[in-house]
């Protein structure tokens, strides 16, 4: 029993010394890092002046600039079906056609009915000229006291009979004419056409609801035609950015079927109001899409330029650090061997650029190890040539894109 005391009490003695031992190692690594007596390896570039541009980014989704669904105005057999999804079809195109024997018979009909009513008229035009003769004649008699007062009155009671049977006849023409522009116009409903009023002269089908042979009502859907050559990108915008978006600002939209390209773009619609619920309102972005490349329902990414600053002040985004609850950067002094921690206030900050509001700074910041720095560190630049040339090649012109606040 004493043998294991005492093996208990040595391995609590050799624990004690080795966690003294490993205190004392860790304060000297500490020592070490935080730089005293040793140069830190550190990465800077120069600050720059450049243009930043106060962006926002926004998500949403293609449609199309115009679409609408193709019906038949009358029921009745698809007798052809033309177009298919993905065809072009033209303005006022030919796209379906119904069964038309019976539309044709109602045609032939009004037709007969019309040629009637053609002859009745000129019946009663050929009579209505007889009676005019006859009461000419009488009244010339009664005038010379051969025929009586009686005789006159009879034939001027059939005159007027005859002419409200001219009258009678030409009604009737209007009417069969009337019903044979309905007929004709029934007729060409049996045949389907795509009509649009504004936009250009091709569009393409999107979706096919029916096939040949299926018997439809009046307004059953045959096809969806879609109008891409524009295309608009719907985005919701919340409060905070809704007074900065106007209608013809410039966008661009970017697809992740093409992440190396930009589609330039405008708004084209900024929705009066914001719904209540969500505290957004709905903004229309026209993307010109003239060689087909994006499709509707594309999930899509927006940037709208609100506002741009030339000759700013500007550093990395990596070399802004915090120390004791301050925000700034660590400035390489004049020599080159020791570093400054200078407290700096930012405005635009977007793609890896941030602005310097204050205080003017010049020189060259840290961005590469600055987690091992205090003021005044010594440090030994490393890679700087590298982070210069970096710099003047990331845009042209030395632009960088920007927004307010923190990256959204």
């Amino acid at each position: 029993m004493k043998k294991f005391i005492l093996i208990a009490i040595a391995v609590v003695i050799l624990g004690g010394v080795g966690f003294q031992l490993f205190r004392k190692l860790g304060k000297k690594e500490v020592f070490v890092r935080q730089g005293v007596g040793a140069s830190v390896a550190v990465e800077a570039v120069p600050v720059e002046r450049v243009t930043l541009k106060d962006i926002g980014e926004f998500s949403g989704s293609l449609s199309p600039r115009a679409q609408f669904v193709v019906s038949p105005k009358i029921g009745g057999k698809l007798e052809k079906l033309y177009v298919d999804v993905g065809d072009f079809c033209k303005r006022g195109q030919l796209i379906a056609e119904l069964e038309d024997e019976e539309a044709l018979q109602q045609v032939e009909q009004a037709k007969a009915e019309l040629d009637v009513a053609k002859a009745s008229l000129q019946d009663s035009q050929n009579t209505l000229l007889l009676m005019e003769r006859e009461y000419e004649r009488v009244k010339s008699l009664q005038e010379k006291q051969i025929a009586s007062v009686a005789e006159l009155d009879q034939i001027e009671a059939e005159l007027n009979a005859a002419e409200a049977r001219n009258r009678v006849s030409l009604a009737q023409i209007r009417q069969k004419e009337a019903a044979l522009k309905a007929a004709q116009v029934r007729l060409s409903y049996t045949r389907i056409h795509a009509t649009w009023n504004k936009g250009g002269e091709t569009r393409v089908i999107g979706e096919r609801y029916v096939d040949e042979g299926v018997l439809l009502r009046a307004n059953d859907p045959i096809v969806s035609v879609l109008d891409i050559e524009t295309l608009m990108a719907v985005i919701k915008v919340i409060e905070r950015d809704y007074p900065r978006i106007r209608t013809g600002q410039r966008a661009v939209v970017i697809t992740d079927l093409f992440p190396d390209r930009e589609f330039e773009a405008s708004v084209s619609t900024v929705a009066p109001i914001l719904k209540e619920a969500v505290r957004q309102a709905e903004v229309n972005v026209e993307v010109p899409n003239s060689d087909m490349l994006l499709k509707p329902g594309m999930f899509v990414r927006v940037k709208i330029e609100f506002s741009r600053k030339e000759d700013v002040l500007s550093v990395p985004l990596e070399a802004i650090v915090s120390r004791d609850g301050e925000q700034g950067v660590f400035l390489v002094e004049d020599d080159g061997q020791r570093v400054s921690f200078v407290s700096v206030r930012t405005g635009l900050v977007y793609e890896g650029r941030a602005e310097v509001v204050d205080p003017p700074l010049d020189g060259m910041v840290v961005t590469l190890g600055h987690h091992l720095l205090e003021d005044g560190s010594s440090v030994m630049l490393e890679g700087t040539g590298e982070g210069v040339d970096t710099l003047q090649t990331a845009g042209p012109k030395g632009d960088a894109n920007a927004s307010g606040g923190t990256p959204r």
